[in-house]
């Protein structure tokens, strides 16, 4: 009874001393985060989490991202290492629960004559040998005094759901690199349109100068001049070409595939997009952006940790009962209840010499849970300095794209008057040169603004938390 009362106040004792948990609980940090972003543009919508498919109208690049999503191999690593942190998960939550263990075993010895086992074996048994047959349950439960098991889960809890924001990250950056590189195909298609455009301008008007000069009205230098525009024109060709193969081969990469070709859309101004974001407030990230999250998940886990690694310094209580049977002779191993053994144990453990050690271990955990403080704040104000990047480029790309139109329309003129001034005499061919290049390059430059307003707005979508089902 007496043995019974002390193991009851043991258990007694672990059950009280249980509440007394060292860790803190997670609360997020202050971000004092502005009110407003430092450009609002009109926008309509009611969510910022708009799948994808509704963004981008072209079947030939949905189907690509959805393949993507599915054959990328980093997505499929990151699902990988999804699945081992839903298994850590499951395990954390079984984390300090008693575990029972179940041994059998048989052993055969010979001591030596001369020893105190030796000559008992010879007086009692009457042999040279002993044997021992056992078969043991054992329990082992450490007492979650200071509540080690509530911030095991914590942890790993914190990781799990890192992991799956970094992969809606991981999935939102594929969506934006694959959009990216089709539109980008879809600028050197462009491109390619324009140089050969301007290379049968340029040889109409060759052609033209070539006849004036056997005819004795121009020089050489006329002409001359005038093909190496032509070549100017025709330089932009092999270019844009390679360019183009680079960029499928890319693509294809990026959608798990070998390098080929890639089926697309044949304008570039038909692939615009509508951006239908409600902006809202800054601090609306917090809950939107993957990576945003992520850093607090990892703010989470280190809190967690630090925990933990303060709970080291406190003394651990264990019990470790266990009941099985025992016996020197075979036949009487199961002899109820004759062979039954049992073991009370209870142990109280603190640390003495790795104190200081552990002191140490503790205010590293600390530190790094102030290093993780400061990159979520990072991470915040990244997100909050990408989504008015965003909109700046958006905002001023409208605005260049309507100013390139107006030259381009200018130059158009220019080119076409500088050739019928040249034909009557008015005009010289430096002049007729010169307004085609300054054509070529204006309808380059145009292209390429209007590539980067497709840019602007995938990547505003992205930098607004994008949307990944």
């Amino acid at each position: 009874m007496k043995t019974l009362y002390k193991i009851g106040m043991v258990l007694l004792t672990g059950a009280i001393m249980t509440s007394c948990v060292v860790g803190k609980k997670y609360s997020r940090t202050d971000l004092q985060a502005p009110e407003k972003y430092r450009d609002e543009i009109a926008v309509t919508g009611d969510t910022v989490l708009l799948p994808w498919k509704n963004y981008y109208k072209d079947p030939l690049l949905v189907a690509l991202i959805e393949k993507a999503l599915v054959k990328n191999n980093e997505v499929i690593i990151a699902m990988k290492s999804m699945e081992q942190l839903d298994l850590s998960y499951k395990q954390a939550k079984l984390s300090l629960l008693p575990t029972l263990d179940f041994d059998a075993g048989a052993s055969r010895s010979y001591p030596s004559k001369n020893s105190l086992n030796g000559s008992l074996s010879q007086q009692f048994i009457g042999k040279d040998y002993m044997d021992d047959y056992s078969a043991n349950l054992r329990l082992s439960w450490e007492v979650d005094i200071w509540g080690k098991a509530a911030m095991q889960k914590r942890d790993a809890k914190a990781a799990y759901f890192a992991q799956k924001e970094n992969l809606s990250a991981l999935k939102t950056r594929i969506i934006v690199q694959v959009a990216q590189a089709y539109y980008n195909l879809l600028g050197l298609d462009e491109q390619l349109k324009i140089a050969e455009k301007n290379i049968e301008l340029s040889s109409n008007t060759l052609s033209m100068m070539e006849l004036q000069y056997k005819s004795g009205s121009i020089s050489s230098l006329a002409v001359n001049q005038t093909e190496a525009q032509k070549k100017t024109a025709e330089l932009l060709v092999p270019l844009a070409k390679a360019n183009i193969a680079v960029q499928e081969n890319a693509l294809q990469i990026l959608c798990g595939e070998y390098p080929d070709k890639i089926e697309r859309a044949g304008n570039i101004d038909a692939a615009e997009v509508s951006v239908i974001f409600p902006t809202g407030i800054p601090a609306s990230l917090l809950s939107r952006r993957p990576d945003v999250k992520s850093s607090e998940y990892a703010v989470m886990s280190a809190t967690a940790k630090t925990g933990l690694a303060k709970a080291t310094m406190y003394p651990t209580l264990s019990l470790n009962p266990s009941i099985g049977v025992n016996s020197f002779e075979f036949e009487n191993w199961f002899d109820f209840p004759g062979s039954i053994t049992k073991t009370i144990a209870a142990n109280l453990a603190q640390p003495i010499f790795r104190k200081k050690a552990l002191r140490t271990a503790y205010e590293v955990a600390v530190l790094e849970q102030e290093k993780a403080v400061v990159q979520f704040k990072q991470s915040f104000i990244t997100a909050v300095g990408e989504v008015n990047d965003a909109m700046s480029r958006l905002k001023y790309a409208d605005e260049r794209i309507v100013l390139a139109k107006e030259k381009a329309e200018s130059l158009e003129k220019a080119t076409s008057d500088a050739g019928l001034l040249y034909k009557s005499g008015m005009a010289n061919y430096l002049e007729v040169i010169a307004a085609q290049n300054s054509s070529l390059q204006n309808e380059l430059d145009l292209v390429t603004i209007k590539l980067e307003k497709l840019n602007a707005a995938i990547n505003l979508y992205r930098a607004l938390g994008g949307g990944v089902e």
